[in-house]
Formats: C-alpha cells, structure tokens, sequence
C-alpha cells in the first residue's frame, strides 16, 4: 500500500489535535486567569532504506543516506504562562497576580490546587473562596460587622478592614495574602474550574510573600484575564486549516495513483 496514505492520515489527526487546541483557546478568551496552550509536534519513526556512510567502493562511502518518514504526533500540549492584562473590576473581593506565583485553593476532599484566578467572595462566615466555594489558603476570614468597601489589600498581600465597633477610621489587619510558585509551572496539570494541581514534573510549591523573593504583586480590585491573542489565534487556525487540507490532498493524490496502477490491467 501506498506509505504517502498513512504519512497524511496521521498529518490530519495531528493537525486535527492543533484546531482543537486552539478552539479551547478562543473558547477561553474571557476566562479571568486562563493561560492559552500550545501545541507541539514530533516526527514519527523513519524507515531507513540506505544508511548513510554505507561503503560504495574500496574507498568510498554513501555520503546521504534514503530515509522515509512516516508522519507526526502530538508530543505536548504545553501551557504558555505568560502575564495576562490586568483588568480593573472595582470588585472589592478581586486580586490579580502581577508577576509569578499562584493562589492555594483547599478542594472539598483537603487536597490543594493552585490558581491564577483571584476572583474570590465571602462565605456565610466571613471566609473568602472561590466562586466554586474552595477556601483561599492560609485562611482569610473577616471579622463581623466589617465594612465590605473598606476592604484593602496591599501589593504585599496584607489585608485589612474597617470594624466600626473597634475604631471607625483605623483599619484592622485580618490575615495576609501568600503565593506559590514553582520550579517547573508547564509541568502542572489542569484539573478544570480554573485550577491546577501539583505533579512531580512541576515540583514542589515555594511559598512566599508577594513582592518579595521572586513572587508577583498583588494588584487590588484587578483580575488577571486571558493571555489569548485572538488575532494570533486566528492565524494559527488558518495555517491549522490550511496544514489539513494539504495533507487531505496528498491522500487523494496517492489514491489516484493506485486508481492509475489499477487501470493499467484492461
């Protein structure tokens, strides 16, 4: 059977693997903390037909070999951790992360997930969370009786409020703001709601106070959106397009050229 067939099969399912990444891409383009993904690509294995540096004479050698690939794969899907803008929300409950570092969320089940998306409210006991209800770690807890617009957070992550019972004008410090970061960050998995989850390409999470030792800043009544480029993601789903159509055609050359091998028996 003709190779060229399967060569373009596997250039469509792995051109087909790129459109779907970029989709989810531009199905995320409003999604506050998202980072856009990257598909990457390796050559699969060759048939080696001539070797190179196989002796031709007594004093001579092939100088170029004769081999015959056969396709691609998908090799990565590789997250791009690149800063989205920062977006002013007037929300007193939103923080965006300026620079590297992640949130800890505490799941249901006690486990720890990570998140770029600082878009957190109060719970029935004063707890921030997420919009899903995951607790922020270390807690934050306000005190009763705050004042909600006076809620303050300073790009080192210290958090405090007005208590009308404790002093109208001077602001009490409730808790502080800590982010994580990591030796690896493309090494982390995505577990969906905005979350990521440790593995051991990522490694181990570094905590750290924002600004300090590395980490980003806290920006007040900011989120992080989107670093999705839809200009750039449009680009890439023409030359995506594009990439599957040419190998759609050499499928139906290669076809034709076995309907030209048949037709040669009358």
């Amino acid at each position: 059977m003709v190779r060229s067939l399967w060569t373009g099969a596997a250039g469509m399912m792995g051109q087909q693997s790129n459109i779907d990444t970029i989709s989810n891409n531009l199905a995320n383009v409003n999604t506050a903390g998202y980072k856009k993904m990257r598909a990457d690509f390796e050559d699969l294995l060759y048939q080696t037909v001539k070797t190179a540096g196989t002796p031709a004479t007594e004093d001579t050698v092939v100088p170029v070999g004769v081999q015959m690939g056969h396709g691609v794969k998908l090799a990565a899907t590789q997250r791009m951790f690149t800063q989205g803008a920062p977006q002013n929300t007037e929300n007193v409950y939103d923080m965006a992360i300026v620079g590297e570092g992640f949130f800890r969320i505490q799941l249901y089940d006690g486990s720890y997930a990570y998140t770029r998306n600082g878009a957190f409210q109060i719970d029935e006991t004063g707890r921030m969370v997420t919009s899903n209800g995951y607790r922020l770690l270390p807690d934050l807890v306000m005190p009763e009786n705050f004042l909600p617009q006076s809620l303050a957070v300073s790009q080192d992550g210290r958090v405090t409020v007005i208590v009308p019972e404790i002093d109208e004008t001077e602001p009490v410090e409730v808790g502080q703001v800590e982010l994580y970061r990591f030796p690896n960050p493309v090494g982390l998995t995505a577990v969906g709601e905005n979350l990521f989850k440790i593995t051991p390409a990522s490694g181990e999470a570094l905590p750290g106070r924002p600004g300090y030792e590395g980490m980003g800043k806290i920006y007040h009544k900011f989120l992080e959106m989107s670093n999705v480029s839809v200009v750039r993601e449009m680009v890439d789903l023409i030359v995506a397009q594009r990439a599957y159509e040419f190998n759609s055609r050499t499928i139906q050359t290669s076809d034709n050229m076995l309907g030209t091998a048949t037709g040669l028996k009358r």
